[in-house]
C-alpha cells in the first residue's frame, strides 16, 4: 500500500476520531448511531495510523506531499 494520507489529512481525521469516540462514551450520542459513530471513529483512526486511504484510491485523490 503506497500512502495517500498527507499530515494535515491525518491530523484532522485523528481529531474526528477522538470527537465521535468522546461523543458516544460521554453519552452523548446512543443507540445505532452511536455505535455507527464509534467505528467511523475507529476505520479514521486505522487509516490515519497507515497513512492509506481506500477510498481515496477508487476516486484518485492523493494529500500525500511527493518526495524529492
Amino acid at each position: 500500500m503506497k500512502p495517500n494520507m498527507g499530515t494535515e489529512d491525518r491530523i484532522i481525521r485523528l481529531a474526528l476520531a477522538a470527537i465521535m469516540a468522546a461523543l458516544y462514551f460521554t453519552g452523548t450520542v446512543t443507540g445505532t448511531i452511536g455505535i455507527v459513530l464509534l467505528v467511523f471513529a475507529a476505520v479514521f483512526t486505522l487509516t490515519s495510523l497507515v497513512s492509506f486511504c481506500p477510498l481515496y484510491t477508487l476516486v484518485g485523490l492523493n494529500t500525500c506531499p511527493t518526495k524529492k
